[in-house]
């Protein structure tokens, strides 16, 4: 059995295995049928289907909405029977192929098309591809690009003129009807906008929160917020149907900016922003009373002696682990065929979906539901930082993103792995014999090896995670941190969050990740168990008349559907928030390959992929090819600490998963770093044994001299 272990969760969930052949581990070779599209592929794909004149696409940038354009392409991976039959039974090796996502705007009915291209590296054929249920794609469903957010910057522009006396007395600034750079930046207001986009289906009516154009832009709403209707693909008939300024509600610019002149208008008068050690960003200020230094590098990462790791391609390969590894453009990291020591262990773990629910008194931030698989969100993987993204001593891998673009982009250190002393011993063990010495002491120090990319969806990083250990655990962890999504403060809004700064309400909202876990243990007949620990009161078998009260383990294996509700009662019934749960075990179907998708932000009222839909089968799942969905997740009550960006610590959720009873002992009995002091002299312990398998001194960037030990306790 592997345990599925939620990091906050009491109940042990576990998958068991059913028999089956221990393959081999893979060669690089069949790793590459999960590898991201190259660059070469993703312009071949492009190439292709611009040439299709059935197709008539045009260029993404420029022009206008009513057009044809491409606008994602990424790896479509290989049903998972074919690609188990190549990598088992060597079979036909799977015809590799793309997914392309195509905005059909140029035509009398516009809509979202989905089609796969193939085969690659030279593309001959495409076909449409369908969802559960065979629902086509609405126009209104598509994710935003950066061409409708220059139209909406221009449609903006134009409406705020009547207002611009308003922002320039009040805050210093005023919204431009250009490009904002140079000198011209220190005055500029720019926008955020929220999601999702109307109150019904079919709806794209988004409220934009200004704030001024400054370093950490995301804390400095000006208390200005206006709602634009932009459903029509001509932006000329786009309208600002309603406006919030400082607690209050506006029909239009003009009613707003008449009762500004007439001096009727509460108004809120902003500070100018200093030019140096603004509150937003990173330029220390302040001092840590101690007096110890900051003004050195502080503790570092080394390999003393190499890496201890492979990485070929996307095969990643650390003591008796292997698995292929990709960056998807819509959703992030995506793991494949996940073996320890040979065997699968998993199929697939990957990253669906990370949403933040907020709650507020100004009508951007009640009406906050990120989605964030809708902002493409394994697109937005920019160049991690050696030394502090990652250690030095990191791998960097490039990645390659053709989303909202006219060919591929380069992302550059997109991806990094690196080994990592976890600071506390894998195991240990000091055998004292309680007269100030010891029988044995050993040790086995503590590392994992990191596979990590980020996400940054505008004013939140995401750190993404997955660690290896040693003894066949396998974690997936996510941090948060970034800019919190802050809107203007007033009174009334002091029951939805904390006031962070002098204008600034920090909303409060609730982060929740949704992960896949397709289990293969010794095969794809595998049940579900649950174990639960109860205590018991009885008779005490050799005393009588006396009581013992002990724990038990209650294992359970559903035949059907399982799924643990995560906080049922508190979202149920808001709209358009989807219910949510700690766990659920459904059958692997090619059908249901993710819980969520690009298009549920802009249409979560009907959802292209309903999750809810996967349950409502009521399968059996006893000796089945089953998967595990798993949501985690902690809610953020922002504080004057999230100033100038929310910090890492206390921000991290995600889940284990371990073997139970899988092994006949710990496989880190294999690894070869362990320490053994063996006392030879008891009691005066003057001579000691000490047995290590590895290099006496790990090298002169730890510590020069070879290891040492004493293990005495004695009074002095």
């Amino acid at each position: 059995m592997w345990l599925l272990q939620l990091t906050w969760a009491l109940a042990a969930l576990g998958i068991t295995g059913g028999s089956g052949s221990v393959p081999t581990a893979p060669p690089p070779d069949t790793a590459s049928i999960f590898a991201d599209l190259s660059a070469a592929e993703l312009r071949a794909v492009r190439t292709f289907l611009l040439s299709r004149p059935e197709l008539g696409l045009s260029p993404s940038h420029g022009g206008s909405l009513a057009k044809n354009t491409l606008f994602l392409v990424e790896l479509l991976p290989p049903k998972k029977r074919q690609a188990l039959r190549y990598l088992d039974q060597g079979g036909p090796r799977p015809q590799r192929q793309a997914r392309a996502v195509i905005f059909f705007g140029g035509q009398a009915e516009p809509n979202v098309t989905e089609v796969a291209v193939g085969p690659l590296p030279q593309p001959s054929f495409y076909r449409p591809l369908r969802f559960k249920g065979g629902r086509s794609i609405p126009f209104t469903a598509r994710p935003m690009t950066q061409l409708e957010y220059e139209l909406l910057h221009r449609v903006l522009a134009e409406a705020l003129v009547p207002l611009r006396r308003l922002l320039r007395d009040t805050t210093g600034f005023w919204y431009h009807n250009g490009t904002c750079s140079g000198r011209d930046r220190q005055r500029c207001l720019t926008f955020s906008d929220v999601a999702p986009r109307g109150l019904a289906s079919g709806e794209r009516r988004t409220w934009l929160v200004l704030q001024r154009f400054v370093e950490g832009f995301f804390l400095h709403p000006v208390g200005l917020e206006v709602l634009v209707d932009h459903r029509d693909p001509d932006p000329r008939r786009w309208a600002v149907q309603r406006l919030w300024y400082n607690g209050q509600y506006f029909s239009s610019p003009q009613e707003l900016a008449e009762r500004y002149e007439r001096g009727t208008l509460t108004v809120a008068h902003l500070p100018q922003p200093p030019a140096r050690q603004l509150f937003s960003s990173y330029e220390p200020r302040g001092h840590f009373a101690t007096g110890t230094p900051t003004d050195v590098h502080g503790a570092k990462v080394c390999e003393p002696q190499g890496r201890r790791y492979r990485l070929r391609g996307n095969l990643l390969e650390y003591g008796g682990w292997s698995l292929a590894f990709r960056l998807r453009s819509s959703a992030g990291l995506q793991l494949f065929d996940l073996r320890f020591n040979g065997e699968r262990v998993a199929y697939e773990v990957s990253v669906q979906e990370a949403v933040a629910f907020y709650g507020g008194n100004t009508p951007a931030a009640m009406q906050t539901k990120y989605m964030d698989a809708g902002w493409g969100m394994g697109s937005v993987s920019y160049e991690l930082a050696r030394g502090i993204d990652c250690p030095d001593t990191a791998t960097y891998v490039d990645a390659h993103h053709l989303y909202d673009a006219d060919g591929p982009v380069r992302f550059s250190r997109a991806i990094c792995v690196f080994e990592l002393p976890t600071g506390v011993p894998l195991r240990r063990h000091f055998d004292s014999d309680f007269q100030g010495g010891f029988n044995f002491y050993a040790g086995l120090e503590g590392q994992a090896l990191v596979l990590r990319t980020t996400s940054t969806v505008y004013n939140y990083d995401y750190i993404w995670d997955f660690l290896l250990y040693p003894n066949g655990v396998m974690e997936a962890k996510v941090h948060a941190t970034g800019y919190i999504h802050a809107t203007f403060y007033t009174p009334q809004g002091r029951r939805y969050g904390s006031r962070v700064h002098s204008h600034v309400l920090g909303n409060l909202h609730t982060h929740l990740v949704h992960y896949k876990v397709d289990l293969d243990i010794a095969g794809t007949g595998n049940s579900f168990e649950t174990m639960d620990v109860s205590f018991e009161n009885i008779s005490n078998p050799w005393s009588p008349g006396a009581r013992v009260v002990q724990p038990w383990s209650r294992s359970q294996l559903p035949q059907s559907l399982a799924a643990r509700p995560f906080c049922v009662r508190r979202w149920a019934d808001l709209t358009p928030v989807p219910r949510r749960y700690h766990l659920a075990v459904t059958r692997h179907h090619d059908n249901e390959p993710s819980s969520s998708s690009i298009y549920t932000q802009n249409e979560p009222w009907q959802p292209l992929v309903s999750f809810e839909s996967f349950l409502r089968d009521n399968e059996t799942i006893e000796n089945q090819d089953l998967v595990a969905w798993v949501t985690v997740g902690f809610l953020h009550v922002p504080h004057a600490e999230d100033i100038p960006n929310t910090a890492t610590p206390g921000n991290a959720v995600g889940f284990f998963l371990r073997p139970f009873n899988f092994f006949d002992e710990d496989p880190s009995v294999a690894s070869l770093s362990p320490v053994i002091v063996r006392p030879l002299d008891p009691p005066t312990f003057s001579r000691l044994q000490i047995q290590r398998w590895t290099p006496a001194s790990p090298g002169p960037c730890v510590a020069p001299g070879p290891f040492t030990y004493n293990g005495t306790y004695r009074e002095e």
